[in-house]
């Protein structure tokens, strides 16, 4: 296998002149983005749509940082907001109706421990997935392989190292489940504040 073939299937691999082939193509279209009249929404929508590998209806702040693009499958309504990083080496499948704050990152690219084997230059990908309604708060970081379950809210400044059940509140480094997401969460806004009258109805509206 060559080592386009070697990162895709998840093995160790090197970053050679055909692997920088395709960092460069996305890189082209990372420099359209990221310098972009930002007042330009509808440009930057068809440009965010030309970089991902796969996407309904998202949307990205710039800057915004990645290595191939490709590799980047989101569902319905994706937002991410100002200076998030994915760095997608292997795959990484967002589901619908997904928020990253500002300064979120994704990696799923990794490097051996051993310094002698990290210094042979190989490396690898593991995938990571992320559910339905999901919030990341900001400057959160998801570690390679990592799952996500549907429902989610991932507090500002976590790292997270491994999976995340569904309906859960979880932050902290190493991120953990705080407590299970229910409907008395329904109608809060703000810790115990809750939604105004006039936006509640609004709300219930579109139920």
């Amino acid at each position: 296998m060559d080592n386009r073939e070697r990162r895709d299937a998840g093995l160790a691999y090197i970053a050679d002149g055909s692997v920088f082939q395709e960092m460069q193509e996305c890189k082209k279209i990372l420099q359209r983005l990221n310098f972009m009249d930002r007042t330009d929404f509808g440009g930057i929508a068809e440009t965010v749509k030309e970089l991902l590998g796969e996407s309904e209806g998202a949307f990205i702040n710039p800057p915004f940082y990645c290595d191939y693009g490709k590799h980047i499958r989101t569902g319905k309504s994706f937002f991410a907001n100002y200076n998030c990083t994915l760095l997608d080496v292997a795959e990484i499948r967002i589901g619908d109706n997904c928020q990253l704050a500002p300064n979120v990152s994704i990696y799923t690219a990794g490097h051996p421990v051993h310094p002698v084997t990290r210094n042979s230059g190989y490396e690898y990908g593991k995938p990571v997935t992320i559910g339905d309604n999901v919030w990341i708060g900001g400057n959160a970081v998801i570690c390679p392989g990592v799952h996500i379950g549907d429902n989610v809210v991932i507090g500002a400044g976590s790292v997270v190292t491994k999976d995340i059940p569904a309906w859960c509140i979880a932050a902290g480094n190493p991120c953990r489940v705080i407590r299970k997401i229910t409907d008395a969460d329904r109608r809060k806004l703000f810790r115990e504040e809750e939604i105004d009258e006039e936006a509640w109805e609004d709300i219930i509206g579109r139920m």
